[in-house]
This record gives structure tokens, sequence and C-alpha cells, in this order.
């Protein structure tokens, strides 16, 4: 597939207060990608989307990622059966990071470790414990 071309914002107000998407992905070409539960407001990932990634969710309705580890892009739920149907999408006010609003199917988790977040534990005193 081609990689997509975003626009780029003509300057500050533009990127700031303008109604064109205009993404800033970083030197690595990525972008973070924060998901919630639609439905109950709770975080569950932060994730990576390259332009690939952002312009099929943007398309397709469902949320694409890219693996930094794999080096490649992915669905979400594409073998775990944990698909994300993405309700709405926001990008932050200068637009380096992007909001899903997603709903899980599958079993309703998100992490690969099968809890419901990837953010199940908590610090602490200095060290880790769980709390899904």
């Amino acid at each position: 597939m081609n990689t997509p071309a975003f626009p780029v914002a003509p300057d500050t107000l533009g990127l700031e207060r303008g109604t064109v998407l205009a993404p800033r992905f970083d030197e690595q070409g990525l972008i973070a990608a924060i998901a919630t539960d639609a439905r109950r407001g709770e975080v569950l990932m932060l994730a990576w989307m390259d332009a690939e990634a952002l312009d099929l969710t943007l398309r397709t309705g469902q949320a694409h990622y890219f693996s930094r580890s794999r080096g490649k892009l992915w669905r979400k739920g594409e073998t775990s059966g944990q698909v994300q149907s993405v309700e709405e999408v926001r990008v932050d006010c200068d637009q380096d990071a992007v909001w899903l609003k997603v709903v899980p199917g599958g079993d309703g988790g998100a992490c690969h470790v099968g809890f419901r977040s990837c953010f199940y534990r908590v610090v602490e005193g200095g060290a880790l414990a769980e709390r899904p």
C-alpha cells in the first residue's frame, strides 16, 4: 500500500485551531495513539501509529497500529479477536497525539498479557502491584 500523505499545517494557528487534519509524526514517522473504551471511559492502551495506520483507521473504522518491536502495521484483534471499533478520533492541540474512543470486541480486553487494560499495575512504594 502507498503511504498516505497528510497535509502540513500552514502555521501554528492552522495547526492548533484549524480544520485540517495535519498530524505531526515524530522523526521515526510515528504518532502516539491512546485508546479508551467509548462506553466506560477507561484507558485501554497506548500504541503508535504511522501514516498508513492512521489512514486505515480513519477509512475502515477499525483501529490499526504500528508495532515498533515488529516494525510493521497491525490491525488490533487480527489474531486475538480483540478488535477495536472506532467511534471517535481526536487529536491533541498540536496534533502530535491521537485519542481513539473505541468499542472493544472479543473478550473486551486490550492487553496482550490478557488484561482488559494495558495499565493493570500501580506503583506503590517504588514497586509494581497488579490492580486489574
